[in-house]
């Protein structure tokens, strides 16, 4: 089994590692820990391989939101079709950031892959972090946010491609609100992390709407310098793990006329602590 880091900032690729193998899991798990996200190179398996590779790391979080797989409930489908031009996740986002407890990560097997394109960019929330001034650093680690599901997956949804065509489903469950820390110290790592993200942040709490929109806008404009991220390209069979409490992701949405297919499964995290 060989890790080979991905950038300076984020992400490694695991390059002849079998998930099936429990001897092998340890490491795994460690360049999760090390690197935010990992991309296992080649898995031949089934549903079940992936959701017990999935149960080592914790709980399974069922996606209220996500077109499921019918024969395993616990597994969400991602997948535009060849006539479809909007894919699921094209804007920067954290998943389940509107919960009370935020899930860990989430664990997303390419079963068919387009020809080209069809990449996913990820982002080091603690490398953005990092890089900010001592002053910028100490007014954040005040602040909390709010995060919601509702104008993401609620009724203002409906009539979206995503929703006409059954990938996103159960509007009236996006009744999630949830204030979170702007800076967490990260469980795992212990790295203090930016946790605000433009998919489900409303609006930075205690403040008015015009300085939450330009305290956000700071940081958005920072997260977007290449130094800070990865790209991860697909191939039939790859299987890539990020931890949503350290990251941003977006889908490249680059392949129109061709077909994308994969299975996702969310894992349960834990509360969030502010750094201090």
């Amino acid at each position: 089994m060989d890790i080979r880091p991905l950038t300076g900032s984020l992400g490694a690729e695991i390059i002849g590692a079998d998930i099936k193998n429990d001897q092998q899991f340890e490491a795994i798990y460690q360049a999760f820990v090390d690197h935010s996200v990992i991309t296992i190179r080649g898995q031949d398996i089934t549903p079940e391989d992936h959701l017990a590779f999935a149960r080592r790391f914790g709980s399974i979080n069922v996606n209220r939101f996500f077109k499921k797989l019918d024969t395993h409930p616990e597994i969400a489908i991602v997948l535009k079709e060849k006539d479809q031009k909007k894919a699921i996740g094209e804007r920067w986002h954290t998943d389940h950031s509107y919960d009370q407890v935020p899930a860990m990560g989430s664990i997303l097997h390419a079963i068919e892959v387009p020809p080209f394109g069809g990449d996913t960019v990820f982002v080091s929330m603690a490398r953005v972090f990092e890089n900010m001034s001592d002053p910028v650093k100490s007014f954040l680690r005040g602040l909390k946010a709010w995060h919601s599901s509702r104008h993401a997956f609620g009724a203002s949804q409906m009539q979206s491609e995503s929703s006409k065509t059954g990938r996103i489903e159960n509007a009236h469950l996006a009744t999630q609100d949830a204030l979170h820390p702007v800076v967490i110290r990260h469980p795992l790592s212990g790295r203090e992390g930016i946790y605000v993200n433009p998919d489900f942040t409303t609006h930075i709490d205690g403040v008015s709407e015009t300085e939450s929109q330009h305290i956000l806008a700071m940081i958005y404009d920072e997260c977007q310098k290449p130094e800070y991220q990865a790209r991860v390209s697909w191939s039939q069979g790859d299987m890539t793990m990020w931890d949503n409490r350290a990251t941003w992701h977006k889908a490249i949405n680059d392949y129109d006329g061709h077909r994308r297919y994969m299975h996702r499964i969310t894992v349960e995290g834990c509360a969030l602590s502010g750094a201090q």
